[in-house]
């Protein structure tokens, strides 16, 4: 069979020939143990092969086993450079500073996609509202504008993060992160949709608030204030109209980040539109209407945004693949059971580490002095199916 070099193998004997020496070297050359994975999908490559030496002298072995770990010398593995500029990977934790890193997120976002580039703007626009709105507030002593200012703040911040986990989730993996940096989008996703919730929570109390203290009339003022919002809110929604809807499948973790961005930017102009709708119901006397719009517009925050906040928390708790059902998996456990090489498949797990990457790792106990390569090509190509590119499949004989 030809070699492939995505494929690693791991295989242990117990009863091998070559058994490990006392200082846990490796006795002698021929000693099969071997490491079994295909990571088509996770982009590193490494430079400058180093071959472990074998040899029966004096010299400590290149690499060193302990009870519980298997220690690899430092500059073994030499990482790929990032997208924009050079980055060393080795000590790249240590020697990369907190300036260099916020330099080279601006530099990305200055040479971005357009969607960033689009996010930026709706970033700056919002700024510049909410601190008008905050100073007009603090100048009138209107408490409502100065409330709205800080909330469209912390909302500002929020889709900022958005942006940062934009631009850095483009830098490749080094020796610190070695998956890389998407899940970064995963994460402003989650935080993103918490918030969304909260905002949703809050407006419930509020029309409580309002329900139990007729508190309507001294809001007619905030008319002015939501129209200019929701203007603006209703950009970003064109901006990121492609992912405004409420069940989306993410194929990438870029499309997770912008889901999250629109559902915010149209949470936001979903309440705007309930301030709208209060304030005109209650020019026209109808009683309790702030109590109706905000508690319609609180219900419908919260329906929009739970799909994204089980997809992105379900991700980051690593659950099981949503988009590879369990009797699929079910299928394949049982289809390598019953080879007739294969004793026990034990330890199977599967999950995603962002969307579009899945990773799974299995054990099996196999026959002894039979060749294991045969059985791990066939693991492979089962999962393979199913879309699980980086597999790791460990052998034990018998």
């Amino acid at each position: 069979m030809e070699e492939n070099k995505s494929f690693k193998y791991y295989s242990q004997e117990p009863e091998s020939p070559h058994p490990w020496n006392a200082e846990f070297g490796i006795s002698n050359a021929s000693d099969r143990r071997y490491a079994f994975s295909r990571q088509s999908s996770f982009k590193q490559s490494m430079r400058d092969p180093q071959t472990p030496s074998f040899s029966n002298g004096s010299s400590k072995p290149f690499l060193s086993r302990n009870v519980s770990s298997i220690d690899i010398p430092p500059g073994f593995y030499s990482f790929d450079h990032s997208k924009e500029g050079n980055f060393d990977a080795k000590g790249s934790a240590d020697k990369f500073s907190v300036f260099d890193s916020v330099f080279w997120v601006f530099r990305v976002m200055r040479t971005g996609n357009r969607q960033m580039k689009r996010l930026l703007i709706m970033i700056s626009l919002n700024v510049a509202y909410s601190t008008a709105e905050l100073a007009i507030g603090l100048f009138t002593g209107r408490i409502g504008l100065v409330s709205d200012a800080f909330h469209l703040t912390f909302g500002c911040g929020l889709l900022t993060f958005s942006l940062f986990a934009m631009a850095a989730s483009r830098r490749k993996s080094d020796s610190a992160y070695t998956y890389g940096y998407q899940r970064l989008e995963v994460l402003s996703a989650f935080t993103n949709a918490l918030f969304l919730l909260f905002l949703s929570f809050s407006l419930a109390v509020e029309a409580l608030h309002a329900f139990i203290q007729d508190e309507s009339e001294h809001k007619h003022y905030l008319i002015v204030s939501a129209v200019t919002n929701l203007l603006v809110n209703l950009m970003g929604v064109w901006f990121f109209r492609n992912y405004a809807r409420v069940n989306l499948v993410y194929r990438k973790p870029e499309d997770m980040n912008y889901h999250s961005v629109c559902l915010h930017v149209l949470a936001d102009s979903v309440r705007s539109a309930g301030l709208i709708l209060a304030s005109w119901f209650l020019s026209l006397g109808v009683n309790n209407a702030e109590v109706l719009c905000l508690g319609l517009v609180s219900v419908a925050v919260f329906m929009l945004v739970m799909p994204l906040f089980k997809a992105s928390g379900g991700v980051l708790l690593q659950m099981a693949p949503p988009n590879i059902s369990s009797s699929a998996l079910a299928k394949c456990w049982w289809q390598i059971t019953s080879h007739e090489d294969v004793i026990e498949v034990s330890q199977a797990r599967f999950w995603e580490l962002v969307p579009g990457h899945v990773v799974g790792s299995l054990s099996l106990q196999v026959k002894k002095e039979m060749d294991d390569r045969r059985i791990l090509e066939y693991v492979h190509n089962l999962y393979h199916e199913l879309g699980i590119h980086d597999l790791t499949v460990q052998t034990d004989y018998a």
